[in-house]
């Protein structure tokens, strides 16, 4: 029980970490004037996702043990299962479409301003979140419906789907196919993608003859590659696992990973990273002093 407790606290702990890091990223972008580029509009679009996934699951999970309580109501669970699946699918695009971006702007520096015009900016954003809500719509509404045996009892913190689905009385094996052909899309495909794009980068950095340009080069794709690391590195586990191999541990292991640390590194990997980001930060906290010293 000490254990689970200090467990819990450690948790919550960092939940508050993500959510006021991800909040004060999101808006020191939409702020600061200098921060309104296509990456920073991409970054805080990452923000606010990282923002829902992790608010999804967390808080009810640290108010279910401190009231000792672990029911959810169908309707909750699927709002949940929702959100949750909506999230990670709209980071796998949105974690492609920034790549693409990075891509241009080492490969293509010259064309970078009209090929990443605002207009198309806005356009990559909206159709992250659309295509993650689509196919968040399609699984949610069919895992619900599906007739539950005489356990009602998920094995896991969340509605996780795949924890959803063993409650199942029907035969699923058609929709485990679907499910797997669905990760292949969302996870494979984008995955091939980013390092297709890497590859190309990576080939003209290496091409470059100034030191002080090869640097600023790796500046700007070093981060965006470290969160692609841990964002497919356990999310492509979580939810591309066969249902006839899964285990509700090995699950529970890595979306705590998933869904509490990589929403909490996220804005500290591109925080530190980003100079740009570093002297948004110092901008504010000195118009904070001066209008401090003014009263």
């Amino acid at each position: 029980m000490g254990n689970t407790n200090f467990l819990i606290y450690i948790i919550f702990l960092i939940y508050i970490i993500a959510l006021f890091g991800n909040t004060i990223l999101f808006l020191l972008i939409w702020v600061d004037s200098r921060l309104h580029t296509p990456m920073y509009l991409l970054l805080s679009q990452l923000s606010l996702m990282d923002l829902v996934l992790i608010t999804t699951t967390v808080p009810k999970m640290v108010a279910d043990f401190w009231l000792d309580k672990n029911n959810i109501s169908q309707i909750a669970c699927g709002i949940q299962m929702l959100f949750y699946i909506t999230i990670t699918g709209s980071e796998c695009v949105l974690l492609t479409l920034m790549s693409y971006d990075r891509y241009v702007a080492v490969c293509n520096p010259l064309r970078y301003s009209v090929i990443m015009a605002p207009r198309v900016c806005l356009h990559m954003a909206a159709s992250s979140w659309t295509v993650g809500f689509l196919d968040s719509l399609v699984h949610t509404a069919y895992v619900m419906h599906l007739p539950v045996c005489d356990s009602r009892e998920i094995d896991h913190f969340f509605c996780e789907l795949l924890a959803v689905l063993q409650l199942s009385c029907d035969d699923t094996s058609v929709y485990e196919m679907i499910l797997f052909v669905t990760g292949i899309v969302f996870f494979l495909i984008p995955f091939g993608l980013i390092l297709a794009s890497y590859g190309l980068i990576f080939l003209s950095v290496f091409r470059m003859k100034s030191k002080k340009g090869k640097k600023k080069a790796l500046s700007t794709w070093s981060s965006h590659l470290t969160v692609v690391s841990f964002f497919f590195g356990s999310g492509a586990f979580v939810l591309m696992v066969s249902s006839t191999i899964y285990s509700a541990q090995q699950s529970q292991t890595l979306s705590l990973f998933y869904n509490i640390l990589t929403p909490m590194l996220n804005p500290i990997i591109y925080s530190l990273r980003n100079k740009e980001v570093v002297r948004a930060v110092r901008k504010v906290l000195e118009t904070g002093s001066q209008i401090k010293d003014r009263h």
